[in-house]
């Protein structure tokens, strides 16, 4: 198998070298031409918690690389998910019968994906493994985490089986025939990390705020319900639990309010105190992947007539942060529960 990963930031440099350093043939391209030009002087140099250490490269920018005419055979896609048509169309015409594309992002990409190369080539993927690109040649990994791989119609394939051994050499890759469980999932804690990046505090902190707790987790339900309309069953991962947050009806409180402690224990104790998302916002100046992200949920909330209101105002206000128009604070999570609580008060 030959890895081609699109995409050398946190997740496909953590990957790719873990890959490397197993003895895989690894191909590495990234837009960031000093990025690049470190990998292949200076090496890719992991910073863990556990242990820190730095692999030789073989490092590509999208141009070179289309210039050597590879054939692609296995295909990382580590991109951001609003950058996922800009960073496949450069190679459609190097994909073969037998090229798969892996979809290591945020999000709902796939489907993107299978629109550019076909569900026959694509491979869905959920990672949750926090990681942080710090400057050319150098990412920070904050440590082994819930990694699942699909096929999108569900089957257990041998190619899927193939990778999962592959990605050992990282740790405990799994193989799922729920893969859009698992993203759906992953879509609805997303919420909730977009809600803590509304404030310049640790995702911990937020999730501990009580007076809070109801608001977010009504906002996380508005995912969960058109994951529901889709026909999807969320599956849970890493303490987070979408049964104990949706159906609402169901919802026990205490046992909710637990499990919660026990995510913000995991969140307090991870290397990443803050998320990507707050990164992107604070430290970068660069848009999230809301776009990507939470947008197309909207828009297939609509198609099902799905209320989202806590969703839609989240959106507005991490849009506001990334245009520099407001800054972050606690009063915008306040708004959600104002926003939230009345319309309680309209339901009863």
């Amino acid at each position: 198998m030959e890895i081609t990963v699109i995409g050398a930031g946190a997740i496909g440099g953590v990957l790719g070298a873990h890959l490397v350093r197993a003895g895989n043939k690894v191909t590495f391209c990234d837009k960031d031409f000093e990025h690049v030009h470190v990998m292949n002087s200076s090496g890719l140099r992991i910073e863990g918690q556990d242990e820190t250490f730095t692999v030789e490269c073989d490092a590509y920018t999208p141009e070179q690389l289309v210039k050597k005419k590879p054939v692609l055979d296995t295909v990382f896609l580590c991109v951001k998910a609003q950058h996922t048509k800009e960073a496949l169309k450069p190679f459609l015409h190097l994909v073969g019968e037998e090229t798969k594309v892996v979809s290591f992002q945020n999000g709902l990409c796939e489907n993107e994906i299978a629109s550019l190369i076909g569900r026959d080539k694509t491979i869905g993927c959920f990672v949750n493994f926090s990681a942080d690109y710090l400057e050319p040649g150098r990412i920070l990994y904050g440590g082994v985490a819930a990694l699942y791989l699909g096929e999108l119609d569900g089957k257990i394939s041998q190619r899927v089986t193939d990778l999962q051994k592959a990605l050992e050499c990282w740790g405990p890759a799994q193989v799922t025939d729920n893969i859009w469980g698992y993203l759906w999932g992953k879509m609805s804690y997303a919420g909730l990390l977009y809600a803590t990046a509304l404030v310049d505090e640790t995702m911990a902190a937020v999730v501990r705020k009580l007076d809070l707790r109801d608001t977010l987790m009504e906002l996380c339900s508005e995912i969960l319900e058109v994951a529901d309309k889709e026909g999807v069953k969320p599956i849970g991962f890493d303490d987070w639990v979408p049964e104990l947050v949706y159906p609402r009806e169901t919802r026990d409180q205490q046992l909710l309010d637990n499990q919660l402690e026990k995510l913000a224990h995991r969140m307090a104790a991870n290397k990443k105190t803050k998320s990507g998302i707050w990164r992107d916002l604070a430290v970068r100046k660069r848009k999230t992947e809301i776009d990507s992200q939470l947008v197309p949920i909207l828009e297939m909330a609509a198609n099902h007539q799905v209320p989202m209101p806590l969703t839609e105002m989240l959106v507005s206000l991490i849009k506001e942060i990334e245009t520099g128009s407001t800054q972050m604070d606690w009063d915008h999570l306040y708004k959600l529960k104002g926003l939230y609580e009345n319309g309680e008060k309209i339901c009863s």
